[in-house]
């Protein structure tokens, strides 16, 4: 007797008069709230020392294509080889109030059956009322989720599974830890959350000012990448894939109508070169959607 198959749930269509836009509600920035924005801090370590032991098959994560912080968790997990050890599934590219949810477009949730990803962080924390966010890491031993806080979770994916690791890429190496620390810590600021606050800026001179920080960086990040193929040498670490994502969208999605830099990407002659160069690479290729052919031009980075 044939296995029944399993019916796909999905999420109604995306309908902003009934459910409003997202935000008001679920992204509390006043001074009074003092839970963090992304609050899952969980951590994998390989020995489980930390509550969650690395395992293959343990773990899921639910990511965006269209956000850059979930995209550094795909990237990381397919520089590591990791796809056949944590599971991956998407999230819709769009949101209404009721935040991500899983649509035909993208698939369903592979893992829970969930429509919502707001079911998620209810399993977890009965009647959550703060940000649904990606990336998630999903553990299911407890049907919990381990982490949303971006930052961690792809140091995680990055150190604590090597007996599974897929390639020998060492995104996070003991010796370069205080300069990657260091580079993330500036381009977080300047570049990654910059490009936001300059496209979202209430005032012109507001925008002037974020303006001015981004470009500045951008600026010295060309200059800097002069003189090395990548960040911190000859190995691409967390620092490239945390500006990448970035650079992958200021032309189409920032910079629209030259909102933050008077130049393209293109205009920026090493940074330029440098971000084709890890284009070329499928773990950022093959995670990325949209990239017009210009992308696809010699980068002469192997120089």
């Amino acid at each position: 007797m044939p296995t029944p198959t399993r019916t796909r749930a999905y999420a109604s269509p995306v309908d902003h008069v009934a459910y409003g836009h997202y935000g008001p509600g679920r992204l509390h920035l006043s001074p009074q709230w003092n839970r963090p924005v992304y609050p899952f801090q969980g951590r994998i370590s390989a020995d489980g020392s930390t509550g969650f032991r690395a395992e293959p098959g343990r773990y899921h994560l639910y990511v965006s294509w269209v956000c850059p912080y979930a995209h550094r968790a795909a990237i990381v997990r397919k520089l590591k080889g990791l796809e056949e050890v944590i599971s991956l599934s998407y999230v819709d590219d769009e949101r209404d109030g009721r935040g991500w949810a899983f649509r035909e477009r993208r698939g369903a949730d592979p893992v829970n059956g969930f429509t919502l990803l707001e079911e998620a962080y209810e399993a977890t924390e009965k009647g959550y009322g703060g940000h649904i966010s990606v990336p998630v890491l999903w553990d299911r031993r407890t049907g919990a989720i381990v982490s949303n806080h971006f930052p961690d979770l792809t140091i995680d994916l990055a150190t604590q599974f090597e007996q599974w690791a897929g390639t020998d890429a060492d995104l996070y190496p003991d010796a370069l830890r205080p300069e990657i620390n260091k580079l993330n810590a500036w381009i977080y600021h300047d570049v990654n959350t910059g490009v936001t606050r300059a496209v979202h800026a209430v005032t012109e001179a507001g925008r002037e000012r974020e303006r001015r920080v981004v470009v500045a960086a951008l600026e010295r990040l060309d200059a800097l990448l002069a003189g090395r193929r990548f960040l911190t040498g000859d190995t691409i670490t967390e620092a490239d894939v945390r500006l990448w994502v970035t650079l992958a969208r200021f032309d189409r999605e920032h910079n629209r109508g030259h909102l933050i830099s008077e130049r393209d990407l293109t205009g920026f002659e090493h940074l330029w070169a440098y971000a084709r160069d890890l284009y070329r690479r499928p773990a950022f290729r093959e995670t990325t959607e949209g990239l017009p052919a210009i992308w696809d031009e010699p980068h002469g980075r192997d120089r």
